[in-house]
C-alpha cells in the first residue's frame, strides 16, 4: 500500500511538470505578440519528454518486476506454458503468437519477459493517449493513478492491452471521417487477435457516438430492463467472449450490486459533473458528449447486468473514458471560480476512490496486494518477506 502510493505521487509530481501546448514547435528565443512565449518552448519540449519517459520507466518497472501479483498471475503461467508447448489454450492467436516469438528470443519459457513487455505496452499505450487526448496530461494522469486504472492493470494483461487500444482508437470516432473509421475499426480488429471482448466496443462505440437527446434515456432504460431479464441468453454470448469461464464456479456464484459500488458511484460523480457543466463542457463538445454517453450506459450496464461476473470487463470499455472526459471538463469551464470547485471535487474524490481501492486491492478478483518482485524472490535470506 506503502509503494503504490509513493510510486503514485512521484509519477503524479512529474506529470504536472508536463505541460502540451499548441506552441511546442515554436523555437527559442521566438515570441508571439508581449514576449511571452520566448525561450519556452524548446525547453518545455525537453522537460515533457524527460518527465514523460521517467513516468514510462517507473511505471513499466512496478509492472516489470512484481511477482505473483494480480489475481490471474498463476494462470497466465500455466497458458503460456501450453502456448508454447503447442497445447490446447483458450487465448487469442496475436497474444499466443506474442509469447512464442517472447519465449523463442529468451531461448526458455520466460514468463516474466512476458508481463514486462506487455506491461510496457499498456503503459505507453495510455500515457499517449493521455497526452493527445486529454485536454490536460496532468488531470487525466492524475485520474488514470488515482482511480486505479493503471494498477488494475496488472491483472489480465491480455484484456488491459485491449482496453488500451480500445481507449486509444476513441480519437477516430469524434470526426467519422472514412479514413479514421478504417484505422478504428483496424485497431479494434487487432486489439480483437489479443482479447475478443473487445469486439463489443464496436456497437456500444458508435451508439454513445449519437447526439443523445433526452428522450434518448428511454430506449437505454429499456434496453436494460430487457438485458436484466434475458440472463440466459446474455451469459451465453459472455461465456462465447469469456471462454475460460465456462464450467468454472464463478459462473455459479450470485452476484450483487454491491459488488460494484465504488464504479458505479465514480459514474454517478461524473455524470453529476457533467449535468452541472454541461453548456461549458460537454453541449457543443462531440468527444465529451461521447465520453458522457457512455458513462450513462456504463451505469445501466452496471445495474441491468450486475448478476453476470463478467459485467467489469464490459463496462471498463466505457468508464474508462472518464481519463479522458474529467480533465476536458475541467479545462472547459470558463469561470474560473466554478472551475476551481470542480477542480477541488475531482481531486477530492479521486484521492478517496484511491483509499478505497488500496484498502480493497488484496481481496479476490483483485489481488494486486501485496506487492512482491521476483527481484527478492531467490533471495528471501536477506529479507524475512519479500513483501513490500
Amino acid at each position: 500500500m506503502i509503494l503504490y502510493s509513493l510510486i503514485a505521487a512521484i509519477t503524479i509530481l512529474l506529470a504536472c511538470r508536463v505541460k502540451t501546448s499548441e506552441y511546442d514547435s515554436v523555437p527559442v528565443n521566438t515570441a508571439e505578440k508581449g514576449g511571452i512565449l520566448m525561450g519556452y518552448t524548446t525547453r518545455q519540449k525537453a522537460l515533457n519528454a524527460l518527465c514523460l519517459v521517467s513516468v514510462f520507466i517507473i511505471l513499466t518497472l512496478l509492472a516489470a518486476l512484481r511477482h505473483e501479483v494480480g489475481n490471474d498471475y498463476g494462470t497466465y503461467v500455466v497458458t503460456c506454458h501450453e502456448i508454447f508447448q503447442r497445447g490446447y489454450v483458450v487465448t487469442e492467436p496475436g497474444y499466443n503468437l506474442v509469447v512464442r516469438i517472447l519465449y523463442t528470443l529468451s531461448g526458455k519459457e520466460d514468463y516474466l519477459l512476458m508481463f514486462a513487455v506487455f506491461g510496457a505496452a499498456i503503459v505507453a499505450i495510455f500515457l499517449k493517449v493521455l497526452k493527445d487526448q486529454s485536454d490536460s496530461f496532468a488531470i487525466a494522469f492524475f485520474v488514470f493513478m488515482t482511480m486505479g486504472f493503471y494498477f488494475r492493470s496488472f491483472n489480465t494483461v491480455r484484456y488491459y492491452f485491449a482496453l488500451a487500444i480500445a481507449t486509444f482508437a476513441l480519437r477516430y470516432l469524434v470526426d467519422l471521417k472514412p479514413q479514421g473509421l478504417i484505422k478504428f475499426f483496424f485497431l479494434i480488429l487487432f486489439a480483437a487477435t489479443f482479447h475478443k471482448s473487445v469486439l463489443v466496443v464496436i456497437p456500444m462505440y458508435f451508439i454513445a457516438r449519437i447526439p443523445w437527446k433526452r428522450w434518448g434515456l428511454i430506449p437505454l432504460a429499456i434496453l436494460s430492463l430487457v438485458a436484466g431479464l434475458l440472463h440466459n441468453q446474455i451469459m451465453t454470448i459472455a461465456v462465447k467472449l469469456y471462454p475460460s469461464y465456462a464450467n468454472t464456479v464463478y459462473l455459479e456464484e450470485t452476484h450483487t450490486i454491491l459488488e460494484n459500488a465504488a464504479p458505479i458511484l465514480g459514474c454517478v460523480f461524473v455524470i453529476a459533473l457533467c449535468v452541472i457543466c454541461y453548456k461549458d463542457a460537454i453541449k457543443d463538445r462531440i468527444d465529451n458528449r461521447m465520453y458522457f454517453n457512455m458513462n450513462l450506459m456504463a451505469v445501466a450496464l452496471y445495474l441491468s447486468c450486475y448478476w453476470l461476473p463478467l459485467v467489469t470487463r464490459f463496462a471498463y470499455y466505457l468508464t474508462t473514458a472518464q481519463i479522458l472526459l474529467l480533465p476536458n471538463i475541467i479545462c472547459s469551464i470558463k469561470d474560473e471560480k466554478k472551475k476551481q470547485w470542480v477542480t477541488a471535487a475531482v481531486v477530492i474524490f479521486c484521492i478517496l476512490y484511491f483509499l478505497y481501492f488500496l484498502r480493497s486491492a488484496d481481496q479476490v478478483g483483485i489481488r494486486v496486494l501485496p506487492y512482491k518482485s521476483w527481484l527478492f524472490y531467490d533471495h528471501r535470506w536477506l529479507n524475512q518477506t519479500d513483501t513490500f
